[in-house]
């Protein structure tokens, strides 16, 4: 085989498709992955109206056999992985005193552990091909967010981990990039399966700041968002760039965004734009 192959999780919508077919359309051997192969259609059909070839397959990165069983595979079926692209994740809305410890957990297994699985299962194969590793995390993994506790946490892990990940592994050969979007407008949101005015019911005493971040939010989904096809640029251009930087938005907005907070050192410049959102 001579064309460069990439695992790509989370492929079933939004970026994770979006990334899969514009990296095969730049050359690579796509193996894109999802956790449910009944939900792999709107994939079929975009590598189709593409005019690419998708090899799919099932991984649900909190399982680690079937990382490992995806990841051998690929060994197995095309002798090489050049590089790997964690991008599955699962959205959450709610706060301390409302959430569980477990909701916590589950948020946290998802978006970190998963993250860890897939990596390690692939690393010694990207040492061999001095491969990359890159993860799709969030501006919620540089600023945290009312009522993303969870969500954010695990975004700042996978932030932080991969942050102190990079120079070792440099050091024996891989790229570690992580992409940073803004508001997307993908299935993401929904995917949450959240009733919102039964979760500002059920809020208690947070009920208003709920409603206050929800009125504010959900329309600016609609209206500021980026296209996945526009966020999934920067996940190629960390694929495919002779040195990608490590850390790369998505946007012009993520990039102003970011930079608060990469730029407010004592933290009260955040805590006054994100504490306004819940007034």
């Amino acid at each position: 085989m001579t064309s460069k192959v990439v695992l790509i999780t989370g492929t079933s919508s939004g970026i994770g498709l979006a990334a899969a077919v514009a990296a095969a359309r730049a050359g690579w051997r796509t193996i894109a992955t999802l956790r449910d192969p009944s939900r792999a259609e709107a994939l079929r059909k975009a590598a189709a109206q593409a005019g690419v070839d998708l090899d799919i397959r099932q991984l649900d990165v909190t399982d680690e056999s079937s990382v490992s069983t995806a990841v051998d595979g690929v060994m197995a079926d095309y002798g090489r992985l050049d590089a790997v692209i964690n991008n599955a994740g699962a959205g959450h809305l709610g706060t301390l005193e409302n959430d569980s410890v477990a909701d916590v957990r589950q948020v946290m297994e998802v978006n970190f552990f998963g993250v860890l699985n897939v990596s390690k299962a692939a690393f010694a194969h990207l040492r061999s091909s001095g491969g990359r590793l890159i993860t799709v995390t969030s501006v919620g993994g540089v600023v945290g967010q009312p009522f993303n506790e969870a969500y954010c946490a695990a975004k700042f892990a996978v932030e932080g981990y991969m942050e102190s990940l990079a120079p070792v592994a440099a050091s024996v050969g891989v790229t570690v990039s992580v992409v940073e979007p803004g508001g997307v407008a993908t299935e993401f949101v929904n995917n949450i399966g959240l009733d919102l005015e039964a979760e500002i019911a059920a809020a208690g005493p947070y009920a208003p700041a709920l409603k206050a971040y929800i009125d504010r939010t959900v329309p600016r989904m609609s209206t500021e968002s980026q296209t996945a096809a526009e966020a999934a640029e920067s996940v190629l251009e960390a694929l495919t760039a002779d040195r990608p930087a490590f850390r790369l938005q998505t946007s012009q907005w993520a990039r102003d965004f970011t930079s608060t907070k990469l730029t407010d050192l004592d933290g009260s410049t955040v805590l006054a734009a994100t504490g306004s959102w819940i007034a």
